[in-house]
Order: structure tokens, then C-alpha cells, then sequence
């Protein structure tokens, strides 16, 4: 009895080990980016240094834990090496722990708060309402990420805008028009400056903080 009370012990300690390596991503708020924007598509390591301020040694380094934690994986192309999530486990898991987050520290809804407090006149809409307006045809929505992103994936019907074109895209939009900016979800400010600045201009312009998955999710629900 004793060998196999000790046999379990062993065989519960090799599983928490395991866990323990998923544990060590998380230890690094730019790992946690960097499975994030891995979440809108593949992208090099290159173009992961550009969207996260690091050079490409460091996310080189982030990107070796991730591997050895098997929460992404990667493909040659000529000399550059894609990298995306090993599978959709992985936005499930990024989910989650934003929800835990959310509801335990209240740090977050401080930041948040914080941020979105200063602009004036910033109109959220929940993803019903989006819902709502699309089902009419009454709105134009906006994707405000990178065009890779949005090939990857985007919500239906939405116009592929990235933030850094949206001066441009303004210039061409009749003022009569209803619009909706998203971007990358809940870590993503670019809808909230974007919805601003156009309001500003005169458009009758509103928010979706949710991103494309939370998107896919809520549609899954609808039918």
C-alpha cells in the first residue's frame, strides 16, 4: 500500500510539474502579448518585434519559452521563421485568464477606467447592438487592425481600415454615416481613439470592445 500511495505521489507531483511549464508563460507580461497578437494571425518574429517595442533577440527568447511550453508552434519560409498558437485551446485559455483578471484585480478596471475616462463623449456599443445595426444595414464596421490580421479573420461585412489609414478613409466617408470601430479587443485602445477622433470630425461614431473571437463566440450562441 505504501509503494503505491508513493506511486501517486510521484505521478501527481510529474503532472504539476507539467502544468508548471504552461505557469512560466505566464510570468512575462510581454509573453502574454505575444500569444495576444498571435491570436489575430501568424506573423514573423520580426514583424512580432515591431508590434510589441522589443527587439527581435528578446522576442526570439520569449518565443523559445512559448515553444517549450508547446503554446504555439512555428514554420520556416525561406529564412524567416511563422509563428502562430498551436491551436484554439490557446485563445481559450487567453480568454479565461482576462476574465479571471478582470474579476480579481481590481487594478484592471482602474487602468481601464482611468484611460477611457478621459475621452469625451466615447460611445461603447455591446456586440447586441452591433448585432442589431448590421441586421439593418445601417452601420459601416471598421476593423482598425493590421491587414494580415484582418485576412486571417474578421467579423463579416466589416471594411478592412488599419488605424494608421483611417485619416485617409475619413476623407472618402460621407458624415451621414453610422460607424463601429474594433480592434484587438479588451488590450487594444485603438477603437476608443478611433471612435474619438471621429466624433470629433462629425460622424455619429461608437466602440466594440470585444475582439473578433469574442465576436465568434457570441455569433455561435446566436445560432
Amino acid at each position: 500500500m505504501e509503494e503505491l500511495i508513493s506511486s501517486a505521489k510521484d505521478y501527481k507531483d510529474e503532472l504539476y510539474k507539467q502544468l508548471a511549464r504552461v505557469g512560466k508563460c505566464l510570468s512575462s507580461d510581454k509573453r502574454l502579448e505575444i500569444l495576444d497578437l498571435l491570436s489575430h494571425g501568424p506573423k514573423t518574429v520580426e514583424k512580432l518585434a515591431q508590434d510589441t517595442g522589443m527587439n527581435v533577440a528578446n522576442v526570439s527568447r520569449h518565443l523559445q519559452v512559448l515553444n517549450d511550453s508547446r503554446l504555439v508552434k512555428f514554420t520556416k519560409k525561406g529564412t524567416y521563421a511563422i509563428y502562430s498558437l498551436a491551436d484554439p485551446s490557446v485563445v481559450e485559455f487567453l480568454f479565461s485568464l482576462w476574465h479571471l483578471g478582470e474579476n480579481h484585480l481590481s487594478d484592471i478596471t482602474r487602468i481601464k477606467e482611468d484611460f477611457l475616462g478621459h475621452m469625451e463623449e466615447l460611445y461603447t456599443l455591446t456586440m447586441d447592438e452591433v448585432y442589431e445595426k448590421l441586421k439593418k444595414e445601417n452601420i459601416i464596421l471598421i476593423d482598425l487592425r493590421p491587414a494580415d490580421e484582418y485576412e486571417a479573420g474578421h467579423i463579416e461585412d466589416a471594411v478592412s481600415v488599419p488605424m494608421e489609414k483611417l485619416d485617409l478613409y475619413l476623407q472618402q466617408l460621407p458624415r451621414d454615416k453610422e460607424v463601429v470601430a474594433y480592434c484587438r479587443g479588451q488590450f487594444c485602445a485603438f477603437s476608443a481613439i478611433a471612435a474619438q477622433k471621429m466624433k470629433k470630425q462629425g460622424f455619429r461614431a461608437y466602440r466594440m470592445a470585444e475582439s473578433i473571437h469574442e465576436w465568434q463566440k457570441y455569433r455561435e450562441l446566436k445560432h
